[in-house]
């Protein structure tokens, strides 16, 4: 069965004749019977019977006409959504991005990009996550575009720095650590418990990282894969940690305390799945985020 024979048969039921049908549908008579043979042979039952000089369906005809309608209107359906969301003036863009960029970075740069571009009919559809979340997702093609950490070991994936965050010490109010307004040294912060990034998280191997160089092993006293909760069990005594300067942190009851790191930068990466295609759309999105990078 394919889709002519579908298209074929719901014109000839409507039109119960042959002649007219086949003339309708621009094709000879005989390929319309011998079309219609052949599916009646694959259902193995009547869908048509004899009536005066035309024909009519038969109750099993009457059956199969009701889903064959159906899956042509889905499928019509299918087409039109599938044009609209791929099409040269518009479409959907699915964006993945880690919790950090959700507050201004991603708003600010959506928005821009809308603005740049408001000839275009263009949606978004917003999927927040760790790293690993979403690189997973990329390559199963849930997201057309990411903005995460760079992961090790993914060779499928194309990573392009786009932006940097400012990492800072983040302690409670009042820490005996708060009054170093210039700057904390790694080797102070390990002197307090840690709260830090579940393994999940791409800033985790950042910060393991750093302790690394400095020959330091921090002691880690809670795990946490989301900035806000993290700042969250800070300011209520659970330890101090390293994290992006985040505009939470300003609402919350902590203190925010530089890092001495001597040439240490964080940066954030635009993630692409290499040789997948990009409708229209996801490429000036893509563009306009190169484009716009000024690191």
């Amino acid at each position: 069965m394919n889709l002519n024979q579908l298209h074929y048969f719901v014109t000839l039921a409507h039109m119960e004749h042959f002649t007219k049908a086949a003339e309708e549908l621009d094709i000879t008579q005989p390929s319309l019977s011998h079309a219609m043979t052949t599916l009646e042979q694959e259902l193995g039952t009547k869908l048509f019977q004899k009536q005066g000089r035309g024909v009519s369906l038969t109750k099993y005809g009457q059956i199969f006409l009701k889903y064959a309608e159906e899956s042509l209107r889905i499928l019509d359906m299918g087409v039109r959504k599938t044009k609209e969301m791929t099409g040269q003036t518009g479409g959907v863009i699915d964006l993945a991005y880690i919790y950090t960029l959700g507050s201004e970075f991603v708003p600010r740069l959506v928005g821009d990009f809308l603005r740049a571009h408001e000839e275009l009919s263009i949606r978004f559809h917003f999927t927040v996550g760790n790293t690993s979340e979403i690189l997973a997702g990329l390559k199963d093609e849930k997201y057309d575009v990411a903005f995460c950490s760079m992961a090790e070991k993914e060779p499928q994936i194309e990573f392009t720095p786009i932006a940097t965050e400012r990492l800072v010490l983040v302690v409670p109010k009042g820490h005996p650590l708060s009054q170093q307004k210039n700057g904390v040294s790694l080797e102070e912060a390990a002197a307090y418990p840690q709260v830090f990034f579940t393994k999940s998280s791409g800033l985790r191997p950042v910060i393991d990282h750093l302790f690394e160089q400095a020959k330091i092993r921090p002691r880690i006293a809670y795990e946490i894969e989301e900035d806000s909760s993290m700042a969250g069990l800070i300011a209520q005594n659970f330890g101090i940690g390293i994290m992006p300067d985040i505009p939470v942190l300003r609402t919350l009851n902590v203190d925010i305390l530089p890092l001495n790191l001597p040439k240490h930068r964080r940066y954030v990466y635009m993630a692409l799945c290499r040789n997948h295609y990009h409708p229209p759309v996801v490429d000036k999105f893509i563009k306009y985020v190169e484009n716009s990078i000024s690191l």
